[in-house]
């Protein structure tokens, strides 16, 4: 769900709002005081979290969502999620359509003003950042 302009904000507010729904639906047992913590965290994180983030691997992290308060811990999640899928690209065959489409370099002009960045350069940039390279993505234990 990507509009015009390359922004993921519609399936961003889809996600927030079915990670809403499940919480909604699991109060009862998030609240409850029978259960341990440990396993109202693990419930929380495998069922509301991980709907609220599902497909989150390619969504387009804006500057000005990075700067927001309280969302530093969202950020390296969805970078994680981005760096787990790049992996799994990585490794696939040199074949495959979806690894054919990351690699896949445009030709013609770009339009004027400072370019998009593409999905690869992201991947790089957070491959940077945590210290990964290629390699390692073939290791398949880090």
């Amino acid at each position: 769900m990507f509009s015009v302009d390359g922004d993921a904000d519609a399936a961003v507010e889809n996600g927030i709002r079915i990670g809403w729904n499940k919480f909604r639906q699991l109060v009862p047992l998030l609240t409850n005081k029978d259960l341990s913590l440990k396993v109202r965290g693990r419930l929380y994180s495998g069922c509301v979290r991980s709907s609220m983030l599902h497909g989150s691997e390619t969504w387009p992290v804006r500057k000005e969502n990075e700067v927001r308060p309280g969302l530093d811990d969202i950020i390296s999640i969805l970078q994680q999620n981005k760096l787990r899928w790049y992996g799994h690209v990585l490794r696939k065959d040199d074949n495959d359509w979806v690894k054919k489409c990351m690699e896949y370099d445009v030709e013609g002009a770009r339009p004027r003003g400072r370019p998009k960045k593409t999905g690869r350069e992201i991947m790089e940039k957070d491959c940077r950042v945590c210290g990964l390279n290629r390699e390692d993505a073939m290791d398949n234990i880090r």
